[in-house]
């Protein structure tokens, strides 16, 4: 999905909202339908793309997930998996770039193991 993102300039939103109505894998097309009420298009799909789109497809038919998805979810997994892991508030503030630490908070906030190690 990186290299279509690339190829084709999608934004974050344009991506996570691609069905697969709008790939014709045989004729070579993709149907872009832009957001911020940009135009919709028609590109050309090289053979790569149209290899790596056929293995995504065929390995991952119902890649349907019960909720909406966006990339910012990765930047949440990040903070979470390094707050679960012990990172310190401090470093994760800083690693993430937040400027007001009420924005690190929330991750340190829901670590399981947050208090494991108090009274060693």
């Amino acid at each position: 999905m990186i290299l279509v993102a690339f190829r084709h300039g999608l934004r974050a939103s344009e991506v996570c909202d691609l069905q697969w109505s709008q790939i014709e894998l045989d004729a070579g097309r993709l149907h872009v339908r832009r957001a911020k009420r940009g135009t919709p298009s028609v590109h050309p799909i090289r053979g790569d793309e149209i290899r790596a789109l056929r293995k995504l497809r065929r390995e991952n038919p119902t890649a349907k997930m019960p909720f909406a998805v966006h990339p910012h979810m990765l930047r949440h997994a990040c903070g979470f998996k390094l707050a679960n892991d012990g990172h310190d508030t401090r470093s994760l503030q800083h690693y993430l770039g937040h400027k007001n630490i009420q924005h690190t908070v929330r991750y340190t906030e829901m670590s399981p193991d947050r208090f494991k190690d108090f009274w060693r």
